[in-house]
């Protein structure tokens, strides 16, 4: 069984849903509150054990000025844990460009000939937060870090689940579940045709077959589902597992309105600004 020491952020995406802010500013660098989603990625996936995390972008994307060390400005606000200014400063960074926005599968391709052994991957739009903390005590997700002990546990590729609403189903892609072997994924099914509540949220941790089976099942091939065929190959042989994120808030940086709940649902649960904000929500409405 191979050690997890590799994670790729995909943060590829134009974020159009986000325009005309993401034209500003890339959606995986908004905060949550005060602190960039891609810190939250970056340390989650440090909490979970990596070495090394590779950056997926898009040619029109620049994350350079972020990946500096700002820990000089810990001298304005010494109250904030080093690590929040400068999330990488333990592990090797990579940046790879995907030159054609061409579905997770081909995202993922873009590092692979730079990781060896089983490595996690985290959608620069999703958050999975169990820990509200805040910037003088910050705790990273342990979401990632869930995963990888799983892996350790059965030597078979993962994947992050988090159960929804029946009205969200149709949004994601909804997974049928045998003890905690998944058998079947939905894509984006109606309510009354989902097999269950449970959908895939933006983690995995794949295998070193991973290479092999995207060349095999080629994008040109199956599109932007070549990433759910490698996930079936794994179900109908070795297994893949799902792992229930019970605890967990689930955000989403990749439409405004869900970010705003985000941004309301996390600092009502963040100690140094819940009570605050509650009082002012009370008066507003």
């Amino acid at each position: 069984m191979g050690l997890v020491k590799h994670a790729i952020l995909v943060a590829g995406g134009l974020g159009t849903r986000m325009l005309p802010a993401s034209g500003a500013v890339a959606k995986e660098m908004l905060p949550l509150f005060d602190i960039p989603a891609m810190t939250h990625l970056a340390l989650e996936a440090v909490q979970a054990g990596v070495e090394n995390i590779h950056i997926i972008t898009s040619p029109k994307k620049d994350f350079n000025n972020y990946l500096e060390d700002k820990s000089w400005l810990l001298e304005k606000r010494p109250d904030i844990k080093k690590e929040l200014l400068n999330p990488f400063s333990e592990i090797a960074v990579f940046v790879h460009t995907q030159e054609v926005p061409l579905g997770l599968g081909n995202a993922i391709s873009q590092a692979l000939d730079d990781i060896n052994g089983p490595f996690l991957v985290l959608l620069g739009d999703n958050l999975l937060i169990d820990s509200h903390s805040t910037c003088d005590d910050f705790v990273p997700s342990n979401a990632s870090k869930k995963l990888v002990q799983a892996y350790q546990e059965s030597n078979i590729p993962c994947v992050g689940l988090f159960e929804v609403s029946d009205e969200e189903v149709s949004n994601y892609g909804v997974v049928d579940l045998e003890g905690d072997l998944i058998r079947r994924i939905v894509e984006k099914p109606t309510k009354e045709n989902a097999p269950t509540n449970n959908v895939l949220c933006g983690r995995y941790l794949f295998t070193e077959d991973t290479k092999e089976l995207l060349e095999r099942f080629s994008v040109e091939e199956y599109g932007e589902l070549q990433s759910i065929e490698v996930q079936k190959h794994w179900m109908n042989g070795t297994g893949l597992r799902g792992v229930t994120l019970d605890g967990f808030q689930w955000y989403d940086s990749g439409a405004p309105l869900p970010w705003l709940k985000a941004q309301i649902d996390h600092a009502l649960r963040r100690k140094d600004v819940s009570e605050e904000l509650l009082d002012w929500i009370k008066n507003r409405i």
